[in-house]
């Protein structure tokens, strides 16, 4: 069956002028062609699938057919084959090596790591201070990774160096990503920061590694583990860089709009409020604490689905049927959570920000691969059950505590996901 093509095409650069200028509204808009829609970045053919059924089997059903694809390639030569990165047989290896530190017992010790820090956070809040939240949430995301990752004073060094480089990495590296080969070479201004923050932290970070070695301790936290699992120091600053890409982008940025969205829905705050209010009855809030915070996880699904990352791609190994499409060995395909999120089909309103929308019956009668903020299958976010349980306790340390009112309309500024620029609020004391 032939692939219809998106609109927007332009001679030489197809579809990418499109991509980078209308960002999620074009690809949004897809599914109105077709199922799967073929997109032309630059040279590059790739398949655009819109559909969720279509979406679960290159996600799950047929998973083992597929690899990471062209946009990874781009990011490989710097982030090395961390689990976002690799594949085959070695993806499952490290998967495996790195599970344990995902355990619940260890969340239980990382939940103590984020109710302190998100609690040191809204310490140095003012009353009547207006905030820039995202920075606030990235600073907080930041400290919380880094202190799960290099637990003592030797990794100090390097979380400073995350605080600085990490934001750069990402959203420089999701132009590369988009952009032709050749523009990764060009004397640019972004191109010399995104390789000099790369530089910095593979030096602080080996660094630490170093230290660990030099004196073999286990210090209860993740870089602990890599290493006692028998990595070598390069897979480990391949994971070490995985977790810091993929642990800090997405909750903070889900931070920030959970935030912004509570802020200004006056009933949306007064709810959570009321469940922080009785789930706590004043106290720091708890590991244990999560999973009755009902109300709270609900504002996360949401936030979840209104702001995911936009989109991922995946290389066919061998020749693949997609429902009437017959995909050849090497085909590119493109997967976006961000367009899946806001179907209509699926989601009523899908820009209106609803939680009461995630009832257990809404939840389990969405198609398969309908919401897939971490992914799926064996390329699920390993790390997906930690950034859940600091995004609750953080939300709920923030509404015991403090009233966040917007002071202006969100802007957006969209990377690799819709990115909050400048959420200014205002921090009222709710005593």
């Amino acid at each position: 069956m032939p692939v219809p093509v998106a609109p927007r095409r332009w001679p030489l650069l197809g579809h990418t002028p499109a991509m980078l200028t209308q960002r999620a509204k074009f690809t949004d808009a897809l599914h109105e062609h077709g199922d799967v829609v073929r997109l032309d970045l630059g040279p590059l053919h790739a398949y655009f699938v819109t559909d969720p059924a279509l979406t679960h089997e290159v996600l799950v059903a047929q998973g083992a057919k597929f690899r990471k694809g062209a946009m990874f390639d781009k990011f490989q030569p710097y982030l090395g084959t961390g689990l976002l990165l690799s594949n085959g047989e070695f993806h499952l290896r490290q998967r495996r090596l790195m599970q344990p530190a995902f355990h619940r017992e260890r969340m239980e010790t990382y939940a103590s790591t984020m109710v302190r820090a998100a609690a040191s956070l809204v310490a140095r809040w003012q009353p009547g201070e207006v905030r820039v939240i995202e920075n606030d949430m990235q600073e907080l995301a930041v400290t919380i990774v880094g202190e799960a990752l290099f637990s003592t004073e030797i990794g100090e060094p390097a979380v400073e160096e995350v605080r600085r480089s990490i934001f750069t990495v990402i959203q420089q590296g999701m132009i590369r990503a988009l952009s032709p080969s050749f523009v990764e070479k060009l004397p640019i201004p972004g191109n010399r920061e995104f390789d000099a923050a790369i530089a910095r932290m593979k030096a602080v970070v080996l660094q630490v590694i170093e230290s660990w070695r030099a004196d073999g301790v286990d210090r209860g936290d993740m870089l602990s583990m890599l290493l006692l699992a028998g990595m070598t120091d390069q897979q480990t600053y391949d994971e070490v860089l995985t977790l810091l890409t993929a642990g800090i982008e997405t909750t903070a940025i889900a931070l920030a709009w959970a935030l912004y969205e509570v802020g200004r829905n006056p009933e949306i705050e007064r709810r959570l409020h009321a469940e922080v209010d009785s789930v706590l009855g004043g106290r720091p809030v708890t590991f244990a604490d999560v999973a009755s915070l009902t109300y709270t996880e609900q504002i996360v699904q949401e936030t979840l689905r209104m702001y995911p990352i936009w989109f991922v791609m995946r290389r066919a190994l061998v020749d693949v049927q997609l429902g009437d499409v017959h995909l050849p060995a090497g085909a590119e395909v493109i997967v976006s959570p961000h367009a899946l999120h806001h179907d209509q089909r699926y989601f009523t309103e899908p820009w209106r920000f609803s939680p009461d929308r995630w009832t257990p019956s809404f939840a389990s009668g969405l198609p398969r691969g309908a919401f897939i903020p971490f992914g799926g299958g064996n390329r699920q976010c390993l790390g997906n059950t930690f950034a859940h349980t600091e995004i609750v306790i953080t939300l709920a340390t923030i509404a015991a505590n403090w009233r966040l009112t917007p002071t202006r309309p969100a802007r957006v500024k969209f990377t690799s996901a819709p990115y909050p620029n400048g959420l200014l609020m205002k921090a009222v004391p709710r005593n």
